[in-house]
Protein backbone atom coordinates (compact mmCIF):
# COMPACT_ATOMS: atom_id res chain seq x y z
CA UNK A 1 0.00 0.00 0.00
CA UNK A 2 1.15 3.36 -0.80
CA UNK A 3 1.27 6.40 1.07
CA UNK A 4 -1.96 7.68 -0.34
CA UNK A 5 -3.85 4.21 0.39
CA UNK A 6 -2.73 4.37 3.58
CA UNK A 7 -3.95 8.56 4.03
CA UNK A 8 -7.48 7.39 2.34
CA UNK A 9 -7.90 4.55 4.49
CA UNK A 10 -6.99 6.33 7.87
CA UNK A 11 -9.20 9.46 7.03
CA UNK A 12 -12.02 7.55 6.04
CA UNK A 13 -12.22 5.32 9.55
CA UNK A 14 -11.74 8.26 11.68
CA UNK A 15 -13.80 10.47 9.87
CA UNK A 16 -16.43 7.75 10.24
CA UNK A 17 -15.53 6.37 14.14
CA UNK A 18 -15.27 9.70 15.03
CA UNK A 19 -18.70 10.75 14.10
CA UNK A 20 -20.38 7.66 15.46
CA UNK A 21 -18.65 8.24 18.40
CA UNK A 22 -19.26 11.88 18.79
CA UNK A 23 -23.36 10.91 17.53
CA UNK A 24 -23.34 8.68 20.46
CA UNK A 25 -21.48 10.87 23.88
CA UNK A 26 -22.90 10.48 26.97
CA UNK A 27 -25.28 7.35 25.92
CA UNK A 28 -24.76 5.63 29.20
CA UNK A 29 -27.56 7.13 31.48
CA UNK A 30 -29.59 3.79 31.75
CA UNK A 31 -29.04 0.11 30.21
CA UNK A 32 -32.03 0.95 27.69
CA UNK A 33 -30.40 4.16 26.45
CA UNK A 34 -27.04 2.50 25.95
CA UNK A 35 -28.24 -1.09 24.42
CA UNK A 36 -31.35 0.43 22.61
CA UNK A 37 -30.78 3.83 21.63
CA UNK A 38 -33.73 4.74 24.02
CA UNK A 39 -35.57 3.30 21.08
CA UNK A 40 -36.00 6.20 19.29
CA UNK A 41 -34.34 5.23 16.05
CA UNK A 42 -35.78 6.74 12.42
CA UNK A 43 -36.27 3.56 9.89
CA UNK A 44 -33.34 4.42 7.50
CA UNK A 45 -31.04 4.16 10.50
CA UNK A 46 -32.99 0.82 11.24
CA UNK A 47 -32.76 -0.39 7.54
CA UNK A 48 -29.19 0.49 7.37
CA UNK A 49 -28.04 -0.74 10.97
CA UNK A 50 -29.67 -4.02 9.79
CA UNK A 51 -28.11 -4.18 6.55
CA UNK A 52 -24.69 -3.60 7.67
CA UNK A 53 -25.23 -6.03 10.99
CA UNK A 54 -26.11 -8.71 8.14
CA UNK A 55 -22.86 -7.09 5.81
CA UNK A 56 -19.86 -7.96 7.31
CA UNK A 57 -16.57 -8.33 6.24
CA UNK A 58 -17.38 -11.71 4.64
CA UNK A 59 -19.41 -10.26 2.45
CA UNK A 60 -16.95 -8.16 0.48
CA UNK A 61 -14.00 -10.64 0.64
CA UNK A 62 -15.96 -14.22 0.45
CA UNK A 63 -18.85 -13.19 -1.80
CA UNK A 64 -16.78 -11.51 -5.12
CA UNK A 65 -14.94 -14.94 -4.60
CA UNK A 66 -17.74 -17.20 -4.58
CA UNK A 67 -18.69 -15.82 -7.82
CA UNK A 68 -15.28 -16.15 -9.20
CA UNK A 69 -15.26 -19.91 -7.97
CA UNK A 70 -19.07 -21.12 -8.26
CA UNK A 71 -20.60 -17.82 -10.24
CA UNK A 72 -23.84 -16.05 -9.17
CA UNK A 73 -25.93 -18.90 -7.93
CA UNK A 74 -25.33 -17.68 -4.04
CA UNK A 75 -28.08 -14.98 -4.54
CA UNK A 76 -30.55 -17.28 -4.30
CA UNK A 77 -29.89 -17.88 -0.95
CA UNK A 78 -31.69 -14.29 -0.10
CA UNK A 79 -34.63 -14.90 -2.47
CA UNK A 80 -36.95 -15.90 1.14
CA UNK A 81 -35.78 -12.28 2.76
CA UNK A 82 -38.67 -10.61 1.17
CA UNK A 83 -41.10 -12.87 2.54
CA UNK A 84 -39.45 -13.18 5.84
CA UNK A 85 -39.55 -9.89 6.07
CA UNK A 86 -42.79 -9.05 5.69
CA UNK A 87 -44.06 -12.03 8.33
CA UNK A 88 -41.65 -10.27 11.21
CA UNK A 89 -43.13 -7.26 10.35
CA UNK A 90 -46.91 -8.48 11.21
CA UNK A 91 -45.87 -10.87 13.25
CA UNK A 92 -43.25 -10.05 15.56
CA UNK A 93 -42.56 -6.73 15.33
CA UNK A 94 -45.89 -5.83 16.91
CA UNK A 95 -45.46 -7.73 19.98
CA UNK A 96 -42.21 -7.27 20.22
CA UNK A 97 -42.63 -3.55 20.17
CA UNK A 98 -45.94 -3.90 22.75
CA UNK A 99 -44.09 -5.93 25.44
CA UNK A 100 -41.09 -3.18 24.68
CA UNK A 101 -38.39 -6.47 25.41
CA UNK A 102 -34.73 -6.10 25.54
CA UNK A 103 -34.12 -8.82 23.94
CA UNK A 104 -36.39 -11.45 21.56
CA UNK A 105 -35.69 -13.89 24.47
CA UNK A 106 -37.51 -12.36 27.11
CA UNK A 107 -40.89 -12.50 25.81
CA UNK A 108 -40.89 -15.97 25.99
CA UNK A 109 -40.43 -16.28 29.56
CA UNK A 110 -44.09 -14.69 29.93
CA UNK A 111 -45.10 -17.00 27.25
CA UNK A 112 -43.51 -20.47 28.14
CA UNK A 113 -41.23 -20.50 31.55
CA UNK A 114 -37.75 -19.10 32.67
CA UNK A 115 -35.79 -22.14 31.72
CA UNK A 116 -37.17 -22.04 28.01
CA UNK A 117 -35.76 -18.00 28.37
CA UNK A 118 -32.54 -18.72 28.78
CA UNK A 119 -32.04 -22.03 26.65
CA UNK A 120 -33.05 -19.86 23.81
CA UNK A 121 -30.68 -17.18 24.83
CA UNK A 122 -28.30 -19.88 24.65
CA UNK A 123 -28.81 -21.38 21.44
CA UNK A 124 -28.42 -17.97 20.20
CA UNK A 125 -25.03 -16.97 22.20
CA UNK A 126 -23.36 -19.96 20.58
CA UNK A 127 -23.83 -19.32 17.04
CA UNK A 128 -23.87 -15.75 17.68
CA UNK A 129 -20.15 -16.11 19.61
CA UNK A 130 -18.41 -18.55 16.74
CA UNK A 131 -19.71 -16.22 13.90
CA UNK A 132 -18.70 -13.26 15.74
CA UNK A 133 -15.19 -14.86 15.60
CA UNK A 134 -15.47 -15.52 11.74
CA UNK A 135 -16.07 -12.00 11.12
CA UNK A 136 -13.20 -10.63 13.39
CA UNK A 137 -10.89 -13.44 11.43
CA UNK A 138 -12.18 -11.77 7.90
CA UNK A 139 -10.42 -8.19 8.09
CA UNK A 140 -7.50 -10.16 9.80
CA UNK A 141 -7.12 -12.07 6.49
CA UNK A 142 -6.95 -8.80 4.43
CA UNK A 143 -4.18 -7.20 7.02
CA UNK A 144 -2.02 -10.31 7.31
CA UNK A 145 -2.07 -10.31 3.58
CA UNK A 146 -1.46 -6.89 2.60
CA UNK A 147 1.15 -6.35 5.49
CA UNK A 148 2.44 -9.56 5.99
CA UNK A 149 1.53 -9.21 9.88
CA UNK A 150 0.80 -12.54 11.54
CA UNK A 151 -2.44 -13.46 11.04
CA UNK A 152 -2.99 -14.39 14.77
CA UNK A 153 -1.50 -11.48 16.20
CA UNK A 154 -3.97 -9.70 13.53
CA UNK A 155 -7.01 -11.27 15.17
CA UNK A 156 -6.01 -10.21 18.24
CA UNK A 157 -5.41 -6.35 17.42
CA UNK A 158 -8.37 -6.29 15.31
CA UNK A 159 -10.37 -7.65 18.12
CA UNK A 160 -9.30 -5.74 20.86
CA UNK A 161 -10.00 -2.22 18.56
CA UNK A 162 -13.68 -3.16 17.83
CA UNK A 163 -14.00 -4.37 21.66
CA UNK A 164 -12.93 -0.98 22.89
CA UNK A 165 -15.21 0.82 20.32
CA UNK A 166 -18.39 -1.10 21.76
CA UNK A 167 -17.30 -0.54 24.94
CA UNK A 168 -17.08 3.24 25.02
CA UNK A 169 -20.03 3.56 22.54
CA UNK A 170 -23.78 1.87 22.88
CA UNK A 171 -26.00 1.21 20.69
CA UNK A 172 -26.33 4.87 19.41
CA UNK A 173 -22.75 5.01 18.51
CA UNK A 174 -23.22 2.06 16.46
CA UNK A 175 -26.27 3.04 14.61
CA UNK A 176 -24.92 6.09 13.46
CA UNK A 177 -21.78 4.67 12.71
CA UNK A 178 -23.18 1.62 10.84
CA UNK A 179 -25.42 4.09 8.86
CA UNK A 180 -22.17 5.48 7.48
CA UNK A 181 -20.42 2.81 6.76
CA UNK A 182 -23.55 1.34 4.53
CA UNK A 183 -22.74 4.87 2.39
CA UNK A 184 -18.84 4.19 2.09
CA UNK A 185 -19.43 0.49 1.67
CA UNK A 186 -21.63 1.17 -1.87
CA UNK A 187 -19.67 3.58 -3.48
CA UNK A 188 -16.85 1.31 -2.27
CA UNK A 189 -17.69 -1.49 -4.38
CA UNK A 190 -19.36 0.67 -7.28
CA UNK A 191 -16.47 1.77 -7.71
CA UNK A 192 -14.50 -1.46 -7.64
CA UNK A 193 -17.19 -2.61 -10.18
CA UNK A 194 -16.28 0.09 -12.39
CA UNK A 195 -12.78 -0.35 -12.35
CA UNK A 196 -12.85 -3.89 -13.10
CA UNK A 197 -14.58 -3.26 -16.32
CA UNK A 198 -12.20 -0.09 -17.01
CA UNK A 199 -9.55 -2.62 -17.21
CA UNK A 200 -10.85 -5.02 -19.62
CA UNK A 201 -9.76 -4.40 -23.17
CA UNK A 202 -10.76 -0.79 -24.35
CA UNK A 203 -13.53 -1.76 -26.88
CA UNK A 204 -14.93 -4.10 -24.38
CA UNK A 205 -18.03 -2.31 -22.42
CA UNK A 206 -20.36 -3.57 -19.69
CA UNK A 207 -23.06 -4.86 -21.29
CA UNK A 208 -20.28 -7.09 -23.25
CA UNK A 209 -18.47 -7.95 -20.31
CA UNK A 210 -21.82 -9.88 -18.90
CA UNK A 211 -22.47 -11.78 -22.00
CA UNK A 212 -18.87 -13.29 -21.85
CA UNK A 213 -19.67 -13.87 -18.26
CA UNK A 214 -22.68 -15.38 -18.96
CA UNK A 215 -21.33 -17.37 -21.76
CA UNK A 216 -18.38 -18.66 -19.65
CA UNK A 217 -21.20 -19.69 -17.39
CA UNK A 218 -20.95 -17.25 -13.92
CA UNK A 219 -23.94 -15.83 -14.40
CA UNK A 220 -25.99 -18.02 -13.26
CA UNK A 221 -28.12 -16.24 -10.74
CA UNK A 222 -30.81 -19.22 -10.85
CA UNK A 223 -31.58 -22.58 -10.99
CA UNK A 224 -35.17 -23.94 -11.09
CA UNK A 225 -33.71 -27.69 -10.28
CA UNK A 226 -35.20 -29.28 -7.24
CA UNK A 227 -32.45 -30.99 -5.53
CA UNK A 228 -32.26 -31.23 -1.56
CA UNK A 229 -28.57 -31.85 -2.03
CA UNK A 230 -27.85 -28.92 -3.94
CA UNK A 231 -26.67 -25.56 -1.26
CA UNK A 232 -27.89 -22.85 -3.57
CA UNK A 233 -31.21 -22.82 -6.27
CA UNK A 234 -34.66 -21.25 -6.06
CA UNK A 235 -35.93 -23.60 -3.96
CA UNK A 236 -33.59 -23.76 -1.29
CA UNK A 237 -33.61 -19.91 -1.27
CA UNK A 238 -37.23 -19.77 -0.80
CA UNK A 239 -37.94 -22.24 1.68
CA UNK A 240 -34.24 -22.89 3.89
CA UNK A 241 -33.74 -19.05 2.98
CA UNK A 242 -36.96 -18.11 4.41
CA UNK A 243 -36.84 -20.50 7.28
CA UNK A 244 -32.89 -19.12 8.15
CA UNK A 245 -33.92 -15.40 7.16
CA UNK A 246 -37.31 -15.52 9.16
CA UNK A 247 -35.28 -16.98 12.03
CA UNK A 248 -32.19 -14.85 11.84
CA UNK A 249 -34.13 -11.94 11.80
CA UNK A 250 -36.98 -12.74 13.93
CA UNK A 251 -35.01 -14.13 16.95
CA UNK A 252 -31.34 -13.17 16.66
CA UNK A 253 -30.84 -10.72 19.48
CA UNK A 254 -27.99 -9.09 16.98
CA UNK A 255 -31.10 -8.32 14.43
CA UNK A 256 -33.84 -7.67 17.09
CA UNK A 257 -31.90 -4.99 18.94
CA UNK A 258 -31.64 -3.06 15.45
CA UNK A 259 -35.35 -2.88 14.63
CA UNK A 260 -36.50 -2.80 19.01
CA UNK A 261 -34.33 0.87 18.62
CA UNK A 262 -36.65 1.97 16.08
CA UNK A 263 -39.09 4.68 17.40
CA UNK A 264 -42.60 3.28 16.88
CA UNK A 265 -44.07 0.37 14.78
CA UNK A 266 -44.21 1.79 11.92
CA UNK A 267 -40.91 3.12 11.48
CA UNK A 268 -39.45 -0.49 12.74
CA UNK A 269 -41.42 -2.12 10.12
CA UNK A 270 -40.70 0.55 7.31
CA UNK A 271 -37.24 -0.30 8.33
CA UNK A 272 -37.36 -4.15 8.03
CA UNK A 273 -39.13 -3.84 4.25
CA UNK A 274 -36.74 -1.16 2.98
CA UNK A 275 -34.04 -3.78 3.95
CA UNK A 276 -35.89 -7.17 2.27
CA UNK A 277 -36.45 -4.31 -1.02
CA UNK A 278 -32.52 -3.66 -0.70
CA UNK A 279 -30.81 -6.83 0.22
CA UNK A 280 -31.31 -9.14 -2.66
CA UNK A 281 -30.36 -6.05 -5.22
CA UNK A 282 -27.08 -5.35 -3.03
CA UNK A 283 -25.75 -8.79 -2.88
CA UNK A 284 -26.43 -9.21 -6.47
CA UNK A 285 -24.27 -5.88 -7.16
CA UNK A 286 -21.15 -7.97 -4.75
CA UNK A 287 -21.55 -10.96 -6.52
CA UNK A 288 -21.26 -9.23 -9.89
CA UNK A 289 -18.26 -7.77 -9.12
CA UNK A 290 -16.85 -11.15 -8.57
CA UNK A 291 -18.11 -12.59 -11.92
CA UNK A 292 -16.44 -9.08 -13.54
CA UNK A 293 -13.00 -10.55 -11.86
CA UNK A 294 -13.37 -13.71 -13.69
CA UNK A 295 -14.00 -12.18 -17.00
CA UNK A 296 -10.39 -9.77 -16.05
CA UNK A 297 -8.80 -12.89 -15.85
CA UNK A 298 -9.85 -14.39 -19.14
CA UNK A 299 -7.95 -11.49 -20.26
CA UNK A 300 -4.78 -11.44 -17.48
CA UNK A 301 -3.18 -14.19 -16.29
CA UNK A 302 -4.11 -15.33 -12.92
CA UNK A 303 -2.01 -16.44 -10.12
CA UNK A 304 -2.56 -20.58 -9.50
CA UNK A 305 -3.28 -19.79 -6.18
CA UNK A 306 -4.36 -16.34 -4.86
CA UNK A 307 -3.13 -16.89 -1.01
CA UNK A 308 0.32 -15.61 -1.18
CA UNK A 309 1.19 -16.32 2.31
CA UNK A 310 0.83 -20.54 1.49
CA UNK A 311 1.44 -20.39 -1.89
CA UNK A 312 5.23 -18.58 -0.82
CA UNK A 313 6.18 -21.86 0.68
CA UNK A 314 6.26 -23.89 -2.57
CA UNK A 315 6.80 -20.74 -5.07
CA UNK A 316 10.59 -21.97 -5.31
CA UNK A 317 10.09 -25.71 -5.80
CA UNK A 318 10.47 -26.85 -9.02
CA UNK A 319 7.34 -28.83 -9.18
CA UNK A 320 5.24 -25.60 -8.82
CA UNK A 321 7.39 -23.87 -11.41
CA UNK A 322 6.57 -26.55 -14.01
CA UNK A 323 2.89 -25.78 -13.16
CA UNK A 324 3.11 -21.85 -13.55
CA UNK A 325 4.57 -22.91 -17.15
CA UNK A 326 1.68 -25.15 -17.89
CA UNK A 327 -0.85 -22.35 -16.81
CA UNK A 328 1.04 -19.95 -18.99
CA UNK A 329 0.36 -22.21 -21.76
CA UNK A 330 -3.34 -22.53 -21.10
CA UNK A 331 -4.02 -19.00 -20.40
CA UNK A 332 -2.64 -18.50 -23.78
CA UNK A 333 -5.06 -21.14 -24.92
CA UNK A 334 -7.95 -19.52 -23.28
CA UNK A 335 -7.73 -16.12 -23.69
CA UNK A 336 -7.22 -16.58 -27.50
CA UNK A 337 -10.73 -18.68 -27.68
CA UNK A 338 -12.43 -16.24 -25.39
CA UNK A 339 -11.65 -13.26 -27.67
CA UNK A 340 -12.64 -15.10 -30.67
CA UNK A 341 -16.17 -15.49 -28.79
CA UNK A 342 -16.33 -11.73 -28.22
CA UNK A 343 -15.74 -11.38 -31.93
CA UNK A 344 -17.96 -13.27 -33.00
CA UNK A 345 -20.72 -12.13 -30.63
CA UNK A 346 -19.94 -8.81 -32.08
CA UNK A 347 -20.51 -9.71 -35.70
CA UNK A 348 -23.85 -11.46 -34.43
CA UNK A 349 -25.04 -8.04 -33.17
CA UNK A 350 -24.32 -6.55 -36.30
CA UNK A 351 -25.67 -9.22 -38.75
CA UNK A 352 -29.56 -9.37 -39.16
CA UNK A 353 -29.58 -12.79 -41.61
CA UNK A 354 -30.74 -15.75 -40.21
CA UNK A 355 -28.17 -18.26 -41.86
CA UNK A 356 -25.75 -16.04 -40.52
CA UNK A 357 -26.73 -15.98 -37.46
CA UNK A 358 -27.26 -19.69 -37.40
CA UNK A 359 -23.43 -19.97 -38.57
CA UNK A 360 -22.81 -17.62 -35.48
CA UNK A 361 -24.25 -19.31 -32.88
CA UNK A 362 -22.65 -22.90 -33.84
CA UNK A 363 -19.80 -20.82 -33.45
CA UNK A 364 -20.23 -19.33 -30.85
CA UNK A 365 -21.10 -23.28 -29.38
CA UNK A 366 -17.75 -24.26 -29.91
CA UNK A 367 -15.56 -21.60 -29.01
CA UNK A 368 -17.40 -21.72 -25.44
CA UNK A 369 -16.93 -25.41 -25.41
CA UNK A 370 -13.31 -24.33 -25.71
CA UNK A 371 -13.04 -21.64 -23.69
CA UNK A 372 -14.67 -24.17 -20.55
CA UNK A 373 -11.88 -26.61 -21.54
CA UNK A 374 -9.08 -25.00 -20.84
CA UNK A 375 -10.74 -22.93 -17.94
CA UNK A 376 -11.47 -26.55 -16.50
CA UNK A 377 -7.55 -27.40 -17.38
CA UNK A 378 -6.61 -24.69 -15.40
CA UNK A 379 -8.96 -25.86 -12.57
CA UNK A 380 -7.26 -28.86 -12.57
CA UNK A 381 -4.00 -27.29 -12.29
CA UNK A 382 -4.96 -25.02 -9.53
CA UNK A 383 -5.59 -28.48 -7.37
CA UNK A 384 -2.39 -29.99 -8.11
CA UNK A 385 -0.69 -26.82 -6.69
CA UNK A 386 -2.96 -27.25 -3.99
CA UNK A 387 -1.43 -30.74 -3.83
CA UNK A 388 1.60 -29.45 -3.74
CA UNK A 389 1.19 -27.34 -0.94
CA UNK A 390 -0.42 -30.14 1.16
CA UNK A 391 2.64 -32.55 0.69
CA UNK A 392 4.66 -29.66 1.74
CA UNK A 393 2.67 -28.82 4.33
CA UNK A 394 -0.35 -31.34 5.31
CA UNK A 395 -1.97 -28.46 7.69
CA UNK A 396 -2.08 -26.01 4.33
CA UNK A 397 -4.68 -23.33 4.10
CA UNK A 398 -5.89 -25.11 0.49
CA UNK A 399 -9.04 -22.58 0.37
CA UNK A 400 -7.92 -19.01 -1.62
CA UNK A 401 -11.66 -18.16 -1.83
CA UNK A 402 -11.63 -15.34 0.30
CA UNK A 403 -8.40 -14.17 -1.23
CA UNK A 404 -9.27 -13.75 -5.19
CA UNK A 405 -11.23 -9.98 -4.79
CA UNK A 406 -8.26 -9.00 -2.25
CA UNK A 407 -5.69 -10.07 -4.63
CA UNK A 408 -6.82 -8.36 -7.57
CA UNK A 409 -7.95 -5.05 -5.35
CA UNK A 410 -4.06 -4.60 -4.18
CA UNK A 411 -2.19 -5.62 -7.76
CA UNK A 412 -4.21 -3.83 -10.39
CA UNK A 413 -6.33 -1.06 -8.53
CA UNK A 414 -4.79 2.66 -8.69
CA UNK A 415 -3.64 3.93 -5.62
CA UNK A 416 -6.25 5.47 -2.94
CA UNK A 417 -8.92 3.28 -4.36
CA UNK A 418 -6.82 0.50 -2.57
CA UNK A 419 -7.27 2.12 0.33
CA UNK A 420 -10.71 3.08 0.49
CA UNK A 421 -11.77 -0.34 -0.74
CA UNK A 422 -9.77 -2.10 2.75
CA UNK A 423 -11.07 0.45 4.70
CA UNK A 424 -15.12 -0.51 3.00
CA UNK A 425 -14.12 -3.84 4.15
CA UNK A 426 -12.81 -3.14 7.55
CA UNK A 427 -15.52 -0.69 7.97
CA UNK A 428 -18.30 -3.08 7.32
CA UNK A 429 -16.76 -5.80 9.88
CA UNK A 430 -16.83 -3.43 12.33
CA UNK A 431 -20.48 -2.61 11.88
CA UNK A 432 -21.57 -6.70 12.30
CA UNK A 433 -18.82 -6.94 15.31
CA UNK A 434 -20.55 -4.10 16.85
CA UNK A 435 -24.14 -5.16 16.61
CA UNK A 436 -22.73 -8.74 17.55
CA UNK A 437 -21.23 -7.63 20.93
CA UNK A 438 -23.93 -5.53 21.74
CA UNK A 439 -26.16 -8.69 21.03
CA UNK A 440 -24.08 -10.95 23.37
CA UNK A 441 -24.17 -8.58 25.81
CA UNK A 442 -27.81 -7.34 25.57
CA UNK A 443 -28.65 -11.29 25.95
CA UNK A 444 -26.29 -11.84 28.88
CA UNK A 445 -26.72 -9.04 31.08
CA UNK A 446 -30.97 -9.08 30.26
CA UNK A 447 -31.88 -12.63 30.23
CA UNK A 448 -29.07 -14.60 32.67
CA UNK A 449 -27.28 -11.76 34.77
CA UNK A 450 -30.02 -9.62 35.63
CA UNK A 451 -32.74 -12.13 35.34
CA UNK A 452 -30.71 -15.26 37.77
CA UNK A 453 -27.70 -13.62 38.83
CA UNK A 454 -27.82 -10.26 39.82
CA UNK A 455 -31.75 -9.22 40.03
CA UNK A 456 -31.86 -5.58 41.56
CA UNK A 457 -29.14 -2.99 40.97
CA UNK A 458 -29.11 0.90 39.66
CA UNK A 459 -29.11 1.27 35.92
CA UNK A 460 -25.14 2.68 36.31
CA UNK A 461 -24.42 -0.73 37.88
CA UNK A 462 -25.78 -2.86 34.97
CA UNK A 463 -24.11 -0.18 32.61
CA UNK A 464 -20.99 -0.93 33.72
CA UNK A 465 -21.62 -4.91 34.13
CA UNK A 466 -22.83 -4.28 30.16
CA UNK A 467 -19.42 -2.72 29.52
CA UNK A 468 -17.57 -6.18 31.33
CA UNK A 469 -19.18 -8.74 29.49
CA UNK A 470 -18.60 -6.78 26.09
CA UNK A 471 -14.58 -7.03 27.13
CA UNK A 472 -15.30 -10.67 28.23
CA UNK A 473 -17.47 -11.63 24.94
CA UNK A 474 -14.59 -9.99 22.65
CA UNK A 475 -12.26 -12.23 24.33
CA UNK A 476 -13.98 -15.03 23.53
CA UNK A 477 -14.60 -14.01 19.81
CA UNK A 478 -10.81 -13.30 19.23
CA UNK A 479 -10.61 -16.80 20.97
CA UNK A 480 -12.69 -18.64 18.33
CA UNK A 481 -11.33 -16.40 15.61
CA UNK A 482 -7.80 -17.71 15.76
CA UNK A 483 -9.14 -21.42 14.45
CA UNK A 484 -11.28 -20.13 11.43
CA UNK A 485 -7.99 -19.79 9.23
CA UNK A 486 -8.43 -23.02 6.96
CA UNK A 487 -12.86 -23.31 7.25
CA UNK A 488 -13.21 -22.42 3.42
CA UNK A 489 -15.26 -19.34 2.12
CA UNK A 490 -16.17 -17.50 5.32
CA UNK A 491 -19.52 -16.77 4.14
CA UNK A 492 -20.57 -20.21 3.68
CA UNK A 493 -19.43 -20.83 7.08
CA UNK A 494 -21.17 -18.22 9.17
CA UNK A 495 -24.86 -19.10 7.73
CA UNK A 496 -23.79 -22.96 8.06
CA UNK A 497 -23.33 -22.05 11.80
CA UNK A 498 -26.26 -19.95 11.97
CA UNK A 499 -28.53 -22.95 10.29
CA UNK A 500 -27.23 -25.68 13.27
CA UNK A 501 -29.23 -23.85 15.81
CA UNK A 502 -31.41 -20.87 13.79
CA UNK A 503 -34.10 -22.82 12.74
CA UNK A 504 -34.84 -24.60 16.16
CA UNK A 505 -34.97 -21.41 17.86
CA UNK A 506 -37.68 -20.20 15.23
CA UNK A 507 -39.28 -23.40 15.94
CA UNK A 508 -39.76 -22.19 19.60
CA UNK A 509 -41.13 -18.80 18.93
CA UNK A 510 -44.04 -20.20 16.07
CA UNK A 511 -44.88 -22.21 18.84
CA UNK A 512 -45.28 -19.47 21.29
CA UNK A 513 -46.86 -17.52 18.54
CA UNK A 514 -49.54 -20.05 17.15
CA UNK A 515 -49.89 -22.93 19.47
CA UNK A 516 -51.08 -21.96 22.74
CA UNK A 517 -52.08 -25.00 24.17
CA UNK A 518 -48.28 -26.11 24.47
CA UNK A 519 -46.27 -25.46 27.94
CA UNK A 520 -43.04 -24.51 28.53
CA UNK A 521 -41.39 -27.96 29.25
CA UNK A 522 -43.30 -29.82 25.96
CA UNK A 523 -41.26 -26.99 24.25
CA UNK A 524 -38.03 -26.95 25.92
CA UNK A 525 -37.50 -30.32 25.66
CA UNK A 526 -38.87 -30.44 22.08
CA UNK A 527 -36.14 -27.77 21.31
CA UNK A 528 -33.67 -29.91 22.50
CA UNK A 529 -34.05 -33.04 20.77
CA UNK A 530 -34.68 -31.28 17.57
CA UNK A 531 -31.20 -29.26 18.07
CA UNK A 532 -29.54 -33.06 18.44
CA UNK A 533 -31.52 -34.26 15.69
CA UNK A 534 -30.58 -31.31 13.53
CA UNK A 535 -26.36 -31.42 14.66
CA UNK A 536 -26.51 -35.43 13.61
CA UNK A 537 -27.87 -34.19 9.99
CA UNK A 538 -25.43 -31.95 9.38
CA UNK A 539 -22.87 -34.37 10.69
CA UNK A 540 -23.93 -37.53 8.48
CA UNK A 541 -24.64 -34.79 5.58
CA UNK A 542 -28.33 -35.53 4.88
CA UNK A 543 -28.76 -32.37 3.06
CA UNK A 544 -27.69 -29.23 1.53
CA UNK A 545 -27.16 -26.67 4.95
CA UNK A 546 -30.09 -24.19 3.94
CA UNK A 547 -32.70 -27.06 4.67
CA UNK A 548 -31.30 -27.61 8.16
CA UNK A 549 -33.40 -24.37 9.12
CA UNK A 550 -36.68 -26.06 8.00
CA UNK A 551 -35.82 -29.41 9.64
CA UNK A 552 -35.17 -27.73 12.69
CA UNK A 553 -38.31 -25.43 13.06
CA UNK A 554 -40.98 -28.42 12.12
CA UNK A 555 -39.09 -30.72 14.71
CA UNK A 556 -39.46 -28.24 17.53
CA UNK A 557 -43.73 -27.94 16.10
CA UNK A 558 -44.20 -31.45 15.98
CA UNK A 559 -42.17 -32.86 18.86
CA UNK A 560 -43.55 -30.63 21.48
CA UNK A 561 -46.93 -31.24 20.18
CA UNK A 562 -46.30 -35.03 20.69
CA UNK A 563 -45.08 -34.06 24.12
CA UNK A 564 -47.64 -32.08 24.70
CA UNK A 565 -50.34 -34.73 24.11
CA UNK A 566 -48.48 -37.61 25.55
CA UNK A 567 -48.15 -35.76 28.81
CA UNK A 568 -51.96 -34.68 28.55
CA UNK A 569 -52.82 -38.35 28.47
CA UNK A 570 -50.44 -39.63 31.34
CA UNK A 571 -52.64 -36.78 33.46
CA UNK A 572 -56.19 -37.90 32.14
CA UNK A 573 -55.09 -41.07 32.98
Amino acid sequence: MGNIDWLVLILTLGTIVGFGLWKGRFQEKNIEEYLLASRQMPWYHVTLSVMATQASAITFLSAPGQAYIDGMRFVQFYFGLPLAMIVLSITFIPIFKKLKVFTAYEFLEGRFDLKTRVMASFLFLIPRALSTGVTIAAPSIILSTILGWNLYWTNIATGIVVTIYCMYGGSKTISYTQMQQMLVVMIGMFLAGYMVVHLLPTEMGFVDTLKVAGKMDKLNAIDWHFDLNNRYNVWSGLIGGFFLQLSYFGTDQSQVSRYLSGESVGESRLGLLMNGIFKIPMQFLILLVGSLVFVFYQFHEAPLFFNKTELGKVEQTTAYKALVKKNSEVFIEKKKAVEELYAVMKTDENTSTLKTKALNAQKLEALKSKALAADKKANELRSEVKDLMLKTNPDANTNDTNYIFLSFVTKYLPQGMVGLLIAVILLASMGAMASAFSSLTSCTIVDIYQRMIHKEDTEKHYVNASKLVTLGWGIVCIIVAQFTANIGSLIEAVNILGSWFYGTILGVFLVAFYFKSIKGDAVFWAALLAEVFVIYAWWIDLTAFLWLNVIGCVLVIVFAWVISLFSKTVVNE
